[in-house]
Formats: C-alpha cells, structure tokens, sequence
C-alpha cells in the first residue's frame, strides 16, 4: 500500500458499497478509512490527514452536504467526491457549488471513480500549497511595523524612496531604513520578488497586520501591498 498516494475517508452508510469501493482504493495503491455515519467521521481524530473525502449524500442524521459544511468549517484542504443512489440534479449542483470536485452516481463505475479520485487529489495538492503560500505571507506580514507596512505599500505601487518619503512625510534616509527592515523580514531581495511573494499567495481569512493598512487609495489598476493585505482579509 502507497501510504503517499492519499489518504482517502470513505463514507456510505450502506456496508456492501463500502467493501466494494474500500477494495477498489486499496488496489490502486491508496490509504482508506470507512466510516458509516458522518457523525464518526467528523468525529475521528485523524480527519485532518484525508486528502479526498468520499461522501455519500443521503444518509440519515446528518448528511453529505451537512457534512461537507462541517470540513469545511473545520477549514481543512481535503478534496470532496460525491455519491448518490439516484439522480438528484439540484443537489449536486448545490455540492458542485460548494467546492466538490465530482458527483457520481451508484453503482459507481470502477474507472470513473478512480479518475475522480486522481482529480480531487491533485485539487487537494494546490490547496495545500496555497495554504503554504498563505501561512508564509501572514507570518511574514504579522512581523511588519505599522511604518514598514506602510512603506511596502508604496515600494510595490512603484513608488521611490523620495517620493514615500513625501507621502510618508519624513526623510528619505529614514524611508531607506524602513525599506530595508521590511525588504529582510519579508525575505525577499528586490523589488520584483516582493511583488510576486504578494501576488502568488492565494486569498486568506486572517488579516495578518490589522494595525498596518496601507496608505494609498490605488486606482483599478495599481497593485498594492497593502491591497494584498486586503486580499487576504477577504
């Protein structure tokens, strides 16, 4: 068994379906848990190690999109493939809507389900690098001074240290200080790395430094640090 293939959390309260689809995963390689209520499931202590949750969508009590409200609630990066026993147009389209990579109907087909699999594992896999890309950017952020928050707005909208000295209204000596400060505990070297630090980090829901806006009103086209910060925010 390739433990690094995924890890994958069956769910369908129907056993015969679970044997089945279990046996499938395994053959190709995968990690498999079952579980046949969503309430053991979102109860496992090991639920933030699944990269691909299949969920059937109705169970009794609580059921597949319940259930998936609750991970993603949990805010984890596991990728979601639906099942149902019957056509139920509106709520794959509500599930579609909600971030599941894929709605199939039983009795499953063996290939259609092992390419849904390998879709929503490699979903699961941007995820996770953007969640990287996210902590990076908030730590990095969360160790800027309101000042040299400030002057990261400005160094991204292109500005020059004489002109975010006059915006800032001190002195360009000082501007170089902050600059430099700031450019180190962002672990960038220039200019255009900072940019695509900022750029590359996908939208979060923690504003790192609310205490350091930016100080511009950039129009539709600038690009801000400080409309990063934002980003994140949003």
């Amino acid at each position: 068994m390739n433990e690094g293939a995924g890890n994958i959390f069956l769910l369908d309260d129907d056993e015969l379906v679970l044997r089945s689809l279990k046996r499938l995963l395994l053959a190709s390689g995968y990690c498999v848990q079952t579980f046949q209520s969503a309430e053991a499931m979102l109860g496992c202590t090991e639920l933030g190690t699944a990269d691909c949750c299949i969920l059937d969508l109705g169970l009794p009590g609580i059921d597949g999109l319940a259930a998936q409200e609750a991970l993603k609630s949990a805010a984890g990066t596991q990728s979601i493939i639906f099942l149902t026993g019957r056509g139920d147009i509106p709520a794959s389209v509500k599930a579609m809507k909600a971030g599941a990579v894929d709605f199939l109907t039983k009795p499953v087909d063996a290939k259609a389900m092992l390419a849904a699999v390998e879709v929503a594992l490699a979903c699961t896999r941007v995820e996770q690098d953007h969640e990287r890309k996210r902590e990076t950017l908030q730590r990095r952020l969360a160790g800027l001074t309101p000042r040299e928050a400030q002057v990261m707005d400005l160094v991204v909208a292109g500005k020059l240290n004489k002109q975010i000295a006059a915006d800032l209204g001190t002195v360009e000596k000082t501007v170089k200080v902050h600059r430099g400060r700031m450019m180190t505990k962002m672990g960038v070297r220039t200019v255009a790395d900072l940019v695509r630090l900022i750029a590359d980090a996908p939208p979060a829901a923690v504003d790192p430094n609310p205490a350091a806006p930016g100080v511009l009103d950039p129009g539709p086209t600038t690009f801000a640090a400080g409309d990063a910060v934002r980003m994140l925010d949003e």
